[in-house]
């Protein structure tokens, strides 16, 4: 019985070291990185084209277009998406507090700015997105820009399957 117990208990002492390994964490991107994910290069210098897309998949995907400056080539767009629903929970526990001021996120805002510009034969678009987290009391509770090289790449994804129906005028 007494081997039985020494077992059991280096196995619970090996899974608790395990559960409390570390880990590396991901190396930071740098900068070139972050901005070769946010750039993409399309063969051709009709730029209005190419900012008609960014601008119609900023829409579709629940965007309101703030500024766009053709002759800038620049897009300015704001997304709000509220937390509430998934603060139920803090809510109802604001209410059994005693009356004390309870503070959860409320809503965030996501930016993008778009930039199109010709270069030579080729028309370059940049687009950068920074979400901006919000409280109930309406106080910033976190503000970072997006990096996620998936997300970007979902936006070019779209942007030229519609550039693709614009050249075959569908």
């Amino acid at each position: 019985m007494n081997k039985n117990m020494r077992i059991v208990s280096v196995l619970i002492l090996l899974v608790l070291l395990q559960a409390c390994a570390w880990t590396t964490p991901e190396p930071a991107k740098t900068q070139l990185q972050i901005r070769q994910d946010q750039t993409r290069v399309y063969n051709t210098t009709n730029d209005k084209l190419v900012m008609k897309m960014a601008l119609d998949v900023l829409q579709d995907q629940g965007f309101i277009v703030k500024e766009a400056n053709t002759e800038l080539g620049f897009i300015t767009a704001t997304k709000e998406v509220d937390l509430d629903a998934n603060n139920s929970g803090a809510f109802f526990s604001s209410l059994s507090s005693n009356g004390q001021s309870y503070t959860f996120k409320k809503n965030k805002i996501i930016e993008s700015t778009t930039n199109v510009t010709v270069f030579g034969q080729t028309t370059k678009i940049r687009v950068n997105f920074q979400e901006k987290v919000f409280s109930n009391k309406g106080e910033v509770v976190r503000v970072r820009p997006i990096e996620d090289a998936q997300f970007y790449q979902e936006f070019f994804a779209k942007v030229d399957k519609g550039l693709f129906l614009a050249s075959q005028n569908l």
